[in-house]
């Protein structure tokens, strides 16, 4: 009993500057941010007391509708795109071989290279004149489909998912490989013995044991679109005429661009309360698979 609970001081006295941390520099400045929203404030001087004023005022603007529907692409874009190509590359670089380990570091490194960079480098890849992917499609013969890839508003948005989507496979990957490795070797076993090989093993075996992981990559994949900043910045800042605009970019030129710091509040609170409303409806219909 004196172990356990000597055990569970040290645990506690261990995490509680995270924690501390995580209050002082998380949870604090969201909800000062919230305050904030209630108030018609340019960064410096009175603020004013103007209530709800600021959400409506965003809830009439069109901009924040197409930056919401633009967000909305790139979750479904996350969720159908990262979540099954990491769960397939842990699939088959499970093995810890020596080419295995290189593939999984080439995968990662999208993750260890600044988000600026990896933004640049497919700026390149899709400009229009000098682009690599419109040399490739004219060296296929494929002219017609080569256009200028960040300016028309019907392919820009999708062109962006896939940098954003090929920078954050690594750390999915890296869960998946963790979870798949946590399989008892017995229920394997168990599961050849049972003839449940290839797709049915995955399906009725592999799948069920790792959900819960799955469900967390959904979340992680919902959240990290939602607060999707950097990629965009750096290859379209949001244009052409808003076409390529979401949440956080709207946050921010309302915000620093014109100093409306409580409506810049008001947005970044309903990105929160969006985020929320997501990971509620991910988590009640994996239940239902579940």
């Amino acid at each position: 009993m004196q172990s356990s609970l000597r055990t569970r001081s040290f645990v506690t006295m261990a995490l509680l500057p995270a924690v501390l941390i995580f209050i002082l520099f998380a949870i604090v400045p969201i909800i000062w941010s919230m305050y904030y929203g209630f108030f018609d404030w340019k960064g410096l001087g009175a603020s004013k007391f103007v209530g709800f004023k600021n959400y409506e005022i965003m809830l009439q603007d069109k901009v924040f509708w197409h930056a919401l529907k633009n967000n909305l692409i790139l979750t479904g874009s996350a969720i159908i795109g990262q979540v099954p190509i990491a769960l397939l590359l842990a699939l088959v670089l499970l093995k810890n071989t020596f080419f295995n380990r290189i593939i999984r570091s080439a995968v990662f490194l999208p993750m260890v290279l600044s988000t600026v960079v990896v933004g640049l480098i497919w700026g390149y890849i899709y400009h229009p004149q000098m682009g690599l992917l419109n040399q490739v499609l004219e060296m296929l013969g494929l002219d017609s489909w080569t256009r200028a890839w960040l300016s028309d508003a019907k392919v820009n948005m999708y062109a962006i998912s896939i940098p954003i989507n090929w920078a954050n496979i690594g750390p999915y990957l890296v869960i998946f490989i963790a979870a798949l490795n946590n399989i008892s070797s017995e229920v394997n076993d168990a599961a050849k013995i049972d003839g449940a090989i290839g797709w049915r093993k995955l399906y009725y075996v592999t799948l069920p044991i790792i959900w819960d992981m799955i469900v967390v990559v959904i979340v992680l994949c919902i959240s990290g679109s939602l607060k999707a900043f950097d990629h965009v910045i750096v290859m379209t800042h949001g244009g052409p005429a808003h076409s390529t605009e979401l949440l956080a970019t709207y946050m921010y030129n309302s915000t620093f661009n014109v100093y409306r710091y409580g409506y810049g509040s008001a947005v970044s609170t309903m990105i929160i309360l969006i985020s929320a409303l997501l990971i509620s409806l991910n988590y009640i219909v994996t239940k239902r698979r579940s």
